[in-house]
């Protein structure tokens, strides 16, 4: 059974998670191109953060950053290592739209990396439906950044 808690940054196992993903991805991006939040930046009025857990286990996480009443953006998709390569990030991802969705949100955006390391995430947001779009909110061009959207049904 698939459940989902809003918050939960306290939980260990979620900060472990975070924590790796944050050293990750800036590891991946050059200075000035990494645009991971880190915990503090997490828990900002304007984005909402869920985990994921199959029974007791923690699947993945993910967050939604409100641009404007009818655009988000997402931030801070994460799969644990033990559940990658198995159709997680598409039931990650899934949630997240439909999260967005309640909220009435029309547009959804993401911002990743252009390099080799982040292929994997362009390919999953590609599958769920994104395609490119110009630098939106406060991104600017940067070669190092892949910009994709999706117009999402809220009815």
């Amino acid at each position: 059974m698939l459940r989902s808690i809003e918050g939960n940054f306290d939980n260990s196992e979620v900060n472990e998670l975070l924590t790796k993903h944050f050293i990750e991805l800036r590891a991946a991006s050059p200075e000035g191109s990494a645009h991971v939040l880190d915990i503090p930046g997490l828990k900002v009025s304007s984005i909402k953060f869920w985990s994921l857990w199959k029974n007791e286990l923690l699947i993945g996480c993910g967050a939604l950053k409100f641009l404007s009443d009818e655009h988000g953006e997402f931030k801070s998709i994460r799969i644990h290592d033990n559940f990658r390569k198995q159709g997680n990030g598409i039931i990650v991802i899934d949630h997240l739209i439909n999260e967005a969705k309640k909220l009435k949100i029309k547009r959804l955006s993401i911002e990743t990396g252009a390099g080799d390391f982040f292929i994997p995430a362009r390919k999953l947001f590609e599958k769920s439906g994104f395609t490119v779009c110009e630098p939106f909110a406060h991104y600017k061009e940067d070669a190092n950044s892949v910009y994709l959207t999706k117009l999402i049904d809220t009815k």
